[in-house]
């Protein structure tokens, strides 16, 4: 492309014209001068699109929900773009395409513009090109811009500063009562989507999750407090749910989040600080109160639907007595790196549970391996907790 061929270029991808769309891209791919001109060309252009990111752990079904969420979203009369993040190839560097593979149905609509692009070693579940490949998009006249991610693990969440609605694809049956509580990509959710809602744990995912939404942040503008819906994209069941309250979120806390400065009073993450609920306190778990670490009387509220203590809370028990001992070690800031937690018997209402933590081991880094005893009053046990925790200081010995 030519300086002189910049100007046209930029009037056909402004009509909407698929061929100049899929050229331009191509530019802002390569880099350099003409893809800042053409950038900076589109700048103007900027902030029709409702930008709506999806991500989630590898497998979580994100691809075939994409192409559920094209049908619906096209049976509305929308034009919409996608912009699928695959694993770069070994070989050739490019993209995989797995995700254009389950996006077949719709893609070759002609309200849809699919674009799968290449991770290329960068962090965070996107690529370096995403945001610029998104303000094409929204300049284009598109009203709704997909993004899926990359399979993104815990600290994977660039998405959330792109995306005005940020959807958080969660399996069934992966530990989410774990993923729930502990730091992670489930803290940017706007929307919690529990995919292959047909499946058995399906339902107690949900569950496991709605009792943690309000402790993952504080609510964002507009009051907007996450919900928890359950989907099968295979048979759509739950899509149009899924469409309702993604216009609603649009509507309680409106678009551009991308194109705010960093002076903007609205960040784009707004995670639980230390003054708000926290997983203890919000399921009435007593810690420091002896040397047991944490203490827990289960009632009704903790229970599952079979009548059983929640993981969810049990887990919360175990997180406290290991956050507890970890603070009593006299360290400064420490980080969980890696927590397993092995469930051995059901706890019941009236049961009162009690976990003790200690420090087991420590690894060839230096991290600590601290482990937690769950059990009842009468010593019959429920559960056991290995965290790994990284400290910034070392602990007394």
């Amino acid at each position: 492309m030519t300086t002189r061929t910049l100007p046209a270029l930029i009037d056909a991808v402004l009509t909407g014209e698929r061929r100049a769309i899929a050229r331009a891209i191509s530019e802002i791919e390569r880099g350099g001068a003409q893809a800042g001109a053409l950038c900076a060309a589109l700048a103007p252009h900027l902030g029709r699109a409702h930008v709506v990111g999806l991500t989630g752990p590898p497998g979580a079904g994100k691809s075939t929900l994409v192409n559920a969420l094209l049908g619906a979203l096209v049976g509305q009369g929308s034009r919409v773009g996608v912009v699928a993040v695959d694993p770069s190839s070994p070989i050739s560097g490019g993209a995989l395409l797995g995700d254009r593979v389950r996006m077949g149905e719709h893609g070759e609509h002609p309200d849809v513009f699919v674009r799968s692009i290449a991770s290329r070693g960068h962090l965070g579940g996107l690529s370096r090109t995403t945001r610029g490949i998104v303000d094409l998009l929204d300049a284009a006249g598109h009203d709704i811009v997909l993004v899926e991610t990359v399979g993104a693990g815990q600290s994977e969440v660039e998405i959330a500063e792109l995306a005005d609605t940020c959807i958080v694809a969660c399996p069934p049956g992966l530990g989410d009562e774990v993923q729930a509580i502990k730091a992670g990509i489930l803290e940017i959710a706007d929307l919690l989507v529990v995919t292959k809602g047909d499946l058995p744990a399906a339902r107690s995912t949900a569950r496991d999750l709605r009792h943690m939404t309000h402790l993952r942040r504080a609510p964002a503008d507009g009051g907007w407090q996450t919900p928890v819906l359950a989907v099968t994209a295979t048979s759509g069941n739950g899509i149009a749910a899924l469409v309702e309250k993604i216009g609603a979120h649009a509507t309680a806390v409106g678009r551009g989040r991308r194109l705010r400065t960093a002076s903007d009073d609205a960040k784009p993450l707004r995670l639980a600080a230390e003054h708000e609920a926290t997983p203890a306190s919000y399921f009435g778990i007593e810690t420091g109160a002896s040397s047991a670490g944490a203490s827990l009387r289960v009632r009704e509220t903790h229970l599952d639907d079979a009548g059983a203590c929640a993981r969810s809370v049990i887990y919360a028990l175990a997180d406290a007595a290991a956050s507890d001992a970890v603070r009593s070690a006299g360290a400064g800031a420490s980080a969980v790196v890696d927590a397993h937690i092995a469930y051995l018997n059901a706890a019941r209402e009236g049961d009162v549970l009690v976990a003790k933590a200690g420090e087991a081991s420590r690894t060839a880094g230096g991290d600590a391996v601290w482990r937690v005893e769950v059990a009842t009053e009468g010593g019959r046990p429920i559960a056991t907790l290995a965290s790994t925790v990284r400290f910034e200081a070392a602990p007394r010995r």
